[in-house]
């Protein structure tokens, strides 16, 4: 079962030559989400070979490092001759202002397309054992993040306990245990799935700011995730301008990861005066936090393990 991320674009507002404005791309067992859809995501995808079928994208909010690739990436679907459904789930007050942009300059797109104000703290997905929730975040619009959060798995079977001591014949019995439902043999006796499933095991958990301050309701989501994309747009020597432009720094996306005990830290949004070097926010990062941190490059992929596969 896989979780694979594709960082898109990591840039800041201002696009460099190495680094796109903002997308990130979430491969869920096939299922297909994106996150923010900054100039130039459609190239983006085809350069990193993520393929086109999204059926669900997620806006932080409407600076247009964020949200300018979604015209293009609309018709483009179109001329693609798609007729499958687009959901877009934006924060409160969005709505209008998305649905202008998808019909920039008179277009009509070909195929439904779904506009979705979801507030923080409520689900703006729920799939299959999964959902995607919404959380507070502080920027200078009306911002929000979003976290991937699996439903718990099924314990470990032991299938030497099941054979060997129980005396279960391989076979669908196995299965309908393993499912939480009990069986009964055929000298008449009952087993639990208790007696030889152990305990639920956690899915994975991956959490995205978007644009932010440093802020609680981002530690409260991210607790034991296994992933935190968070804004590292500054280094700590341009803290003062983080704070003007409500972004953060790599000292405090880390000092975030670590109160929320996250076991990765992506950095990303990295301003444009770090083009030809960001160390020093990654550098800086990894003074505060003990986990995995990494200022993602364009293009890289990131498949989020199990919290039981370490």
């Amino acid at each position: 079962m896989s979780m694979r991320v594709t960082f898109l674009g990591t840039s800041g507002a201002v696009p460099t030559t190495e680094r796109a404005p903002s997308a990130v791309f979430v491969n869920r067992e096939g299922e297909r989400l994106l996150f923010d859809c900054g100039e130039g995501t459609q190239r983006q995808m085809m350069r990193f070979g993520t393929g086109f079928d999204v059926s669900h994208l997620f806006v932080t909010h409407l600076h247009g490092d964020h949200i300018l690739g979604i015209p293009g990436l609309v018709q483009s679907w179109d001329f693609n001759e798609r007729d499958e459904a687009l959901a877009i789930h934006v924060p409160p007050g969005s709505k209008t202002h998305i649905n202008r942009l998808v019909h920039a300059g008179g277009y009509d797109p070909g195929y439904p397309i779904n506009v979705h104000e979801v507030s923080p703290g409520s689900t703006a997905l729920a799939g299959d054992e999964y959902e995607v929730r919404a959380f507070e975040t502080n920027h200078r619009t009306r911002s929000q993040g979003y976290a991937i959060v699996e439903d718990d798995r099924p314990g470990r079977f032991d299938r030497e306990k099941a054979e060997e001591e129980l005396g279960i014949p391989p076979g669908p019995l196995y299965g309908k245990l393993h499912e939480g439902e009990a069986v009964e043999l055929d000298d008449g006796r009952v087993v639990q799935p208790e007696q030889v499933v152990g305990d639920p095991r956690p899915g994975r958990k991956l959490v995205y700011t978007g644009d932010t301050r440093p802020v609680q309701a981002t530690v409260d989501i991210a607790e034991n995730a296994d992933l935190l994309i968070h804004d590292a747009t500054f280094a700590s020597d341009e803290a003062g301008r983080a704070r003007q432009t409500y972004h953060s720094t790599g000292r405090e996306a880390a000092d975030v990861a670590s109160r929320a005990n996250a076991k990765r830290l992506a950095l990303t949004h990295i301003s444009s005066r770090y083009a030809g070097d960001a160390s020093p926010i990654e550098a800086e990062a990894r003074e505060r936090f003990d986990g995995e941190c990494f200022v993602p490059s364009d293009g890289q992929k990131f498949d989020v393990p199990f919290p039981d596969a370490e």
